[in-house]
């Protein structure tokens, strides 16, 4: 980089941007402390560097920094913080950070929906109802966010009310996940099947969450047809297979899971980090019937 641009706040800024997305935080960090102008914009950039690369608790030690340097958080710097809240999942450390939010934030339909979703991933889900019903002009995040809350707590009946609730106009890709990952938690297979039936655009996501749905009640002869009829007109998806596979695990078959797996070798040779993932819980399968030395292998 030319010795001009070196103290340029925006070039910086954005470099620091273009790190982040290659995943690159030492560098960005470098960047961050030669910056001698730092403004809200490179704080933000900071954080959401870390928060997008599984370092989320150092979000807040550079809140505590911004408080010494007098830099004033603004709403997108709460909405990544509370973000690293779900990520963290630690109530404790939410309602720490809620109770420094200025009064007028909260009343953003942004924070508000990260709020739901946060104490949702937190199990706080009684909080989360609590900001659900004290927004006026629900959007389609906001279910989304509400209904996921519900699913993730083992509330699948609480999901699909309010997934019916739902305008149809506010329903997107995201809602019908939600609402069967619902399901699937809560081994409510008739609804998640009534559900699934009704949805005219199935893309390769919700046909993902429904095989995961078969697949955790030991219902493989279903999820494969769902795989099949897909791959009639779709290339084969990894992830369909890893979610087969996790329940052939879980029900100890060991049949089943050799023969997922010698597929998943067949269809995607080249995927030696999922491959190794399925050997795992192939290898699973065989330590559960006491046969570690094939699980070794």
């Amino acid at each position: 980089m030319p010795e001009n641009y070196r103290n340029n706040l925006a070039v910086l800024t954005s470099a620091m941007h273009m790190l982040m997305k290659f995943g690159d935080i030492q560098s960005a960090e470098r960047i961050f402390r030669l910056n001698k102008k730092k403004d809200i914009i490179t704080y933000n950039v900071l954080i959401k560097v870390y928060n997008l690369n599984d370092e989320s608790s150092k979000c807040f030690k550079i809140l505590e920094e911004m408080s010494h340097e007098g830099i004033v958080p603004n709403e997108i710097t709460w909405n990544i913080l509370i973000g690293a809240c779900s990520q963290i999942g630690m109530i404790h450390r939410c309602e720490y950070i809620i109770d420094r939010i200025p009064m007028d934030i909260p009343n953003n339909r942004l924070i508000q929906n990260s709020l739901i979703d946060m104490r949702g991933k937190c199990g706080s889900v009684e909080k989360a109802q609590i900001t659900f019903k004290s927004i006026d002009d629900r959007d389609t995040v906001t279910y989304n966010a509400m209904i996921n809350a519900f699913g993730l707590n083992g509330m699948g009946s609480e999901a699909i009310q309010l997934y019916k609730q739902m305008p149809n106009h506010l329903r997107d890709e995201t809602s019908h996940i939600c609402v069967l990952n619902g399901c699937s938690h809560s081994g409510l297979l008739h609804e998640a099947r009534n559900i699934f039936d009704e949805i005219t655009l199935k893309t390769e996501k919700i046909i993902t969450v429904m095989i995961d749905c078969l697949s955790r009640l030991f219902l493989f002869d279903e999820a494969q047809k769902l795989i099949d009829n897909y791959e009639k007109t779709n290339k084969p998806q990894l992830i369909m297979y890893m979610s087969l596979l996790s329940g052939a695990r879980n029900n100890r078959n060991r049949h089943l899971s050799e023969k997922i797996y010698d597929r998943m070798n067949d269809l995607f040779p080249n995927e030696k980090q999922h491959l190794v993932s399925g050997a795992v819980l192939v290898s699973n399968v065989y330590s559960s019937f006491g046969e570690h030395q094939l699980a070794t292998n």
